[in-house]
């Protein structure tokens, strides 16, 4: 039987790489462990400022009580019922018609669409408040169409208010969804699709039967990562309404960051929500793969 031996070189570069593993071991324990456990403490404690009070599951019956909570989480899950399906199938609609073969400028409409993604945040809220106040560019346009007679209310309306977040949101991630869409397109392969038209099949049946089927894993995970960002929606809220009027755009994430830094500086109880919305984006997820995984 032969025997393997470690000479002195290996022995010397196996050496060598252990300095990078502790050192990301211990980044990684810092920086990413260290937080969730403590989040955890805080959130079992009353803590403002230095102080702490272990106070038990106090924290989580409070936010069981807390209107205004429920109310945040009513509004996320808002958001998402609308935002998430017009954002994944409009992404798909333009990626279909970019995948085109006969489209000139394709990578110029890319571009253009991907852009909004990388947009700084403020410099476009800004932009979409000015767009959106009653005296703004889309009022103006409505009117002028003749599809209204007075200006809406865009900002301080609590159903319109929803309706410019849903707008700004599908505005900035769309083009994002639709890349990942374009890549998933150009990796079907041509062959499929001749011979299922050799076979009689006509464009729908193309498109149900081999095109979305293989689009499938590249849906799931524009629905889920979607989803999570929908579920912790935070800058644009604050940049267009600031959570008005009257809490009618609200959200939990917002919510956290108010208890946090705005009303009592409880950090105790922010991290009781931060929990609750890591378990309720935990079951959505799990809940979209197991739907997407049924045969």
């Amino acid at each position: 039987m032969s025997k393997t031996y470690r000479t002195p070189e290996k022995l010397r570069n196996q050496k060598d790489v252990w300095p990078f593993i502790i050192f990301s071991v211990v980044l990684s324990t810092v920086f990413l462990l260290y937080p969730i456990f403590y989040s955890l403490y805080l959130s079992l404690h009353s803590m403002q400022g230095l102080s702490s009070v272990f106070v038990g599951l106090d924290n989580y019956v409070r936010m069981f009580q807390d209107d205004v909570f429920r109310k945040a989480l009513l509004n996320n899950f808002t958001f998402l019922v609308f935002q998430v399906p017009i954002m994944v199938l409009l992404g798909l609609l333009l990626a279909f018609l970019i995948n085109s073969p006969n489209l000139k400028g394709r990578t110029f409409f890319k571009l253009a669409l991907f852009l909004p993604s990388v947009t700084s945040l403020v410099s476009y809220a800004v932009l979409f408040k000015m767009m959106f106040q009653i005296g703004g560019i889309v009022n103006q346009a409505l009117m002028g169409i003749g599809l209204i007679h007075d200006p809406i209310n865009w900002l301080n309306n609590p159903f319109w208010a929803k309706v410019t977040i849903i707008i700004a949101l599908c505005w900035r991630w769309t083009g994002y969804n639709m890349i990942f869409y374009l890549a998933g397109l150009q990796n079907i392969s041509e062959d499929t699709l001749e011979a299922a038209a050799i076979d009689g099949a006509n464009s729908i049946q193309k498109l149900f039967k081999i095109v979305i089927p293989q689009l499938k894993p590249v849906i799931v995970f524009t629905t889920i990562t979607s989803t999570i960002g929908t579920i912790q929606l935070f800058d644009e809220v604050v940049n267009l309404t600031a959570g008005g009027p009257a809490n009618e755009t609200l959200t939990a994430a917002q919510l956290i960051y108010n208890h946090s830094f705005l009303y009592t500086s409880n950090f105790g109880y922010s991290a009781t929500l931060s929990w609750a919305l890591v378990i309720i984006i935990a079951v959505l997820s799990v809940i979209q793969l197991k739907v997407s995984n049924r045969d």
